[in-house]
């Protein structure tokens, strides 16, 4: 394939994973607010039981919805940052493609 065509088809790949970061922020972002929001609808309801404060929070991240919240926000951060990772990576790939395609450019014409 062609330094021209590598270029244009990573800037392609570049474009579409910017514009799947904004999905991918706003799930994580909304996974880290119901899980916030569960954890501390649980965490009030324990403390208004009676339970300890100290064991409060080791006790609801047991609870199953709290720990599915909390795995839900895990998972939607791990894919937001990967996504950032595939931004950064086509970046430097274009970068690279540039210099060769300066180089080439220096070789075939200087």
């Amino acid at each position: 394939m062609e330094i021209w065509e590598q270029l244009n088809q990573t800037n392609e790949l570049l474009t579409k994973s910017i514009s799947a970061l904004k999905k991918t922020s706003e799930t994580y972002a909304t996974a880290e607010r119901d899980y916030k929001i569960l954890l501390r609808q649980e965490c009030l309801k324990l403390r208004d039981e009676g339970m300890a404060i100290g064991m409060i929070t080791l006790t609801c991240y047991g609870i199953p919805s709290v720990a599915e919240a909390r795995f839900k926000r895990d998972i939607a951060e791990a894919n937001y940052k990967a996504n950032q990772e595939a931004i950064n990576s086509y970046k430097l790939q274009l970068r690279l493609l540039d210099a060769q395609m300066g180089r080439e450019w220096t070789v075939q014409n200087g």
